[in-house]
């Protein structure tokens, strides 16, 4: 018997005589020798995460021993990017001298300081907390617990980032996916967005900039969303953890700087521009007047002392990283200029596929022929030529389009025929 199978006989059971007890019935089931499993609770039930399921599937080709051409999961150092020397050196003496144990909750006080004078230097007014955490994502997870009430929503990009999904899933709360638009350099669809809200809606997240699109969104348009939170009373949630990998001598607007009189959450952290997603350490800056944000910023708190501390250790990399050499951020950025040029060239030459240029990050989100079913696309891609990509429909996409997500983190020989192998595959 399986675990669904048990869960609708239980039901079943329930829905027609509330007296029947629910551990006799499994007493009975263990008397006629049959086995039961433990029942996952239903929320469960639809949490997916894309870019991690479908390296289960590349595993299994890459056993056939098939060469594998890995263009689907954004770590830098698993390319040919390395770690700052000086925050290793900042993380080891730490460790040297015994900040081994817990830290506050928060966070070390240097380290929070530090984030606290990028903020400044960015725009960000009205700080009323931050939180170093066991990566954005932690950040994410807490600032959303705090924030959410069953059966309520949250505006989400589409195509955006799936963590927010799971997420919402675990807390039996609801994506409410407001479209980018592709014609546009995926910029936001303010109208789309508006049309979404109700009276659930408690936020509007922001992926600025864009994974997996690479866009990057406008000072009007950031403006035209702020509007939006003030109308409608939204938080608005912006997820800038590649704001430093800017394309072209282009600029990323944090949101947060461009008001003072509504409440943000701005999340960022080590993992991508300072090239270690391994130490998994991230933050939420709360800012905003300090009467609207004040009972919010108490629950975050609650979140945040509940699960102790982040990496400790690695919190002594923040003021480091932040405040020394940025030589890496020059070099990563060059490096990716070039294999985003590469790669949009080829890709676009190919019969069947167009693509928008990323302005930022290091992913790219190619279009394939409206109706092609994309995670079967992917798939076929993966067990013929070995190229691991990512199908669009796991970060959300417009009804009735198709796409797929490629990093274009590796070395241009690697994208060179990577790109030759979709282009064969295309053909047939």
């Amino acid at each position: 018997m399986t675990a669904k199978e048990c869960s609708r006989i239980l039901e079943h059971k329930s829905d027609i005589g509330k007296s029947i007890n629910k551990l006799v019935y499994f007493q009975q089931l263990k008397l006629l020798k049959m086995t039961y499993p433990i029942v996952p609770s239903k929320r469960t039930e639809n949490v997916t995460y894309a870019v991690r399921d479908i390296v289960v599937l590349a595993q299994k080709v890459k056993a056939s021993g098939k060469e594998m051409l890995w263009l689907n999961i954004g770590d830098p150092l698993k390319y040919d990017f390395k770690t700052p020397p000086h925050m290793i050196e900042a993380t080891y003496k730490a460790m040297l001298k015994g900040e081994n144990g817990y830290s506050d909750s928060a966070g070390i006080q240097e380290a929070i300081d530090a984030i606290k004078n990028q903020a400044d230097k960015q725009g960000i007014k009205n700080i009323q907390n931050v939180i170093i955490t066991n990566g954005g994502s932690e950040a994410i997870d807490i600032c959303l617990t705090a924030l959410l009430n069953k059966g309520e929503n949250l505006l989400t990009p589409s195509p955006g980032y799936p963590l927010y999904n799971a997420i919402l899933n675990k807390l039996e709360a609801h994506e409410n996916p407001y479209q980018l638009d592709e014609e546009n350099d995926w910029q936001p669809d303010i109208a789309d967005m508006e049309s979404k809200i109700n009276d659930k809606t408690r936020g509007i997240v922001l992926i600025n900039p864009n994974n997996p699109t690479g866009s990057i969104c406008g000072k009007e348009t950031l403006l035209q969303i702020i509007e939006l939170a003030r109308k409608y009373n939204l938080v608005i949630l912006s997820d800038e953890i590649y704001d430093k990998l800017i394309f072209d001598g282009g600029q990323c607007i944090s949101i947060a700087s461009l008001a003072d009189d509504i409440c943000f959450i701005t999340f960022n952290g080590l993992s991508k521009s300072y090239l270690v997603p391994g130490w998994r350490i991230g933050w939420g800056i709360l800012s905003g007047p300090a009467e609207i944000c004040k009972e919010y910023s108490e629950a975050i708190n609650k979140f945040t002392r509940a699960r102790l501390c982040a990496n400790h250790p690695m919190q002594w990399a923040i003021k480091p990283a932040l405040e020394g050499p940025q030589d890496h951020i020059k070099e990563a950025v060059q490096k990716l200029e070039k294999r985003r040029d590469i790669s949009m060239k080829l890709l676009n030459q190919i019969d069947g596929i167009s693509c928008v240029a990323p302005k930022g990050a290091f992913y790219a989100f190619p279009r394939l022929k409206d109706g092609t079913d994309d995670k079967k696309w992917v798939e076929g891609l993966i067990e013929k030529t070995g190229v691991v990509t990512v199908h669009g429909s796991g970060f959300g996409q417009k009804p009735g389009t198709s796409h797929f997500r490629i990093v274009f983190l590796p070395d241009e020989k690697t994208l060179e025929n990577a790109c030759g192998l979709i282009s064969d595959y295309m053909k047939g």
